[in-house]
C-alpha cells in the first residue's frame, strides 16, 4: 500500500570545507517541511560538530548522524554526545551508527575491524545502559569492559553513572547497514535502518533480513513502527542521459573503489541485483586508476533502479514504487534549488 514519504536532507561529506550555502539550504528544508537533516563522517570532518552548529538554527527538523562511526569513539563518548545534543535540540537528535569498513577502521582509527556484529551489539547495549541511568555502568563484553580491567589497568577504575539526566532515556538509534546480518541486527536492537544503495524493486532481500531481526526475542520494534531511511540520489533534469552521467562517478566509486576487490560490501548490492559481471569490470578499471572508464560501465538501468533522475513527472511516477516499499524516509543531497524541487515533487 502506498504511503506518504518523509524527506531528509543529507549534507554529505565535506571536501575543502563546509558545503557552499548549507545554512540557507537547511533553513529552506525546514521551511518546506523536510523531516530531518543528516551529517556524515569518514576520515575528514566529524559528524557531530556540524550537526550541533547547523541544528542551532533550526527548531523543527530532526537532527541525525549518517553515520557516527563506532570506532571513532568509545561507547561512553558517543552516549555523552547523544545526550548533550538531545538536550540542546529539545529532543530532536537521532543517533545514526555504523561500523564503517576495515580500510577506515584499521587505517584511520587504528582499531580492529574483526567481529563487527558482536562489537555493534555490545556498543548499543552500553549506550542504552548509560541513557537508562538505573545505576553505575558495568559491562563485561568481549570488546568492551567497564570498568576496564585489561592489560595496563590501574585497578582504580570504578563504575560511574552519567552525571546528567538524559532528556530522553530512549534516544532513537538507527543503524547504517547493507549486509543481511547487519540489517537483521538493526531490526532487533534499533529504532531504524539507514539504507544506502537501496532499490525498491529488490526489497524482498531486505524485508526478509528485517523480518528475521523482528522475530528475535526482545526485539524493540516491528514493521509497523520501524524507520527505514534510504539515501536516494536525486537529479531533476529533462536530459535523462546527462543526469545518469552525473551519477556514474558516484556509483563507480562505491562499486569499484570502496574496499579491496572481493571485500566491498557496497559492490555486493549490485551483485545481488544481477550485475556481477559489470561489478567485476568496474572494479578492475577503478583499482587500475581508470576511473572515467569505470564510470562509463555503470548502466543507466541500474542507476534508475537506485536513484530518482529525470524530469519531474518521471520522478513522480518512479516515486510510486518507493511509496509502496518499506522505506519511510528518503534523504537527498544538494543545494537549495534541489531542496525546493524535492519538496515540490515528494511532498506535493
Amino acid at each position: 500500500m502506498a504511503r506518504d514519504l518523509k524527506l531528509g536532507l543529507n549534507t554529505g561529506y565535506w571536501a575543502g570545507g563546509p558545503p557552499a550555502g548549507i545554512t540557507e539550504t537547511i533553513a529552506e528544508a525546514e521551511k518546506l517541511g523536510f523531516d530531518s537533516i543528516w551529517t556524515a563522517e569518514a576520515y575528514g570532518s566529524d559528524g557531530l560538530t556540524p550537526l550541533a552548529w547547523w541544528g542551532a538554527g533550526t527548531s523543527k527538523l530532526r537532527l541525525g548522524t549518517a553515520i557516527t562511526q563506532m570506532s571513532a569513539r568509545q561507547p561512553a563518548a558517543t552516549a555523552m554526545a547523544a545526550m548533550t545534543l538531545d538536550h540542546l535540540s529539545g529532543g530532536r537528535f537521532v543517533l545514526g551508527l555504523g561500523v564503517s569498513g576495515p580500510q577506515v577502521v584499521e587505517g584511520w582509527y587504528g582499531m580492529p575491524f574483526a567481529k563487527p556484529l558482536a562489537r555493534t551489539r555490545e556498543y548499543i547495549a552500553i549506550l542504552r545502559q548509560i541513557w537508562e541511568r538505573k545505576g553505575p555502568v558495568t559491562f563485561e563484553g568481549e570488546h568492551y569492559r567497564l570498568p576496564y580491567d585489561g592489560p595496563g589497568a590501574t585497578g582504580l577504575g570504578k563504575p560511574l553513572k552519567a552525571s546528567i539526566h538524559p532528556l530522553r532515556s530512549d534516544i532513537p538509534i538507527v543503524l547504517g547497514a547493507e549486509g543481511p546480518k547487519n540489517i537483521a541486527l538493526a531490526a532487533e536492537l534499533c529504532d531504524g535502518w539507514m539504507a544506502m544503495l537501496f532499490s525498491p524493486g529488490f526489497e524482498d532481500f531486505y524485508r526478509d533480513a528485517l523480518a528475521e531481526g523482528f522475530a528475535r526475542e526482545g526485539a524493540r520494534r516491528s514493521f509497523e513502527d520501524f524507520e527505514v531511511i534510504a539515501t536516494v540520489p536525486m537529479i531533476v533534469s529533462d536530459d535523462l542521459d546527462a543526469a545518469a552521467d552525473m551519477l556514474r562517478p558516484f556509483y563507480a566509486l562505491y562499486f569499484g573503489g570502496m574496499g579491496a576487490k572481493g571485500k566491498n560490501f557496497h559492490a555486493n548490492v549490485a551483485i545481488r541485483m544481477g550485475y556481477e559481471a559489470m561489478v567485476d569490470e568496474v572494479q578492475d578499471l577503478y583499482l587500475a586508476g581508470k576511473k572515467d572508464e569505470a564510470a562509463a560501465k555503470i548502466p543507466r538501468k541500474l542507476i534508475e533502479e537506485l536513484s530518482l533522475i529525470g524530469p519531474p513527472d518521471k520522478i513522480r511516477d518512479d516515486l510510486e514504487k518507493w511509496r509502496e516499499s518499506i522505506v519511510t524516509t528518503i534523504t537527498v543531497a544538494g543545494d537549495v534549488n534541489l531542496v525546493r524541487q524535492a519538496a515540490e515533487i515528494v511532498l506535493g
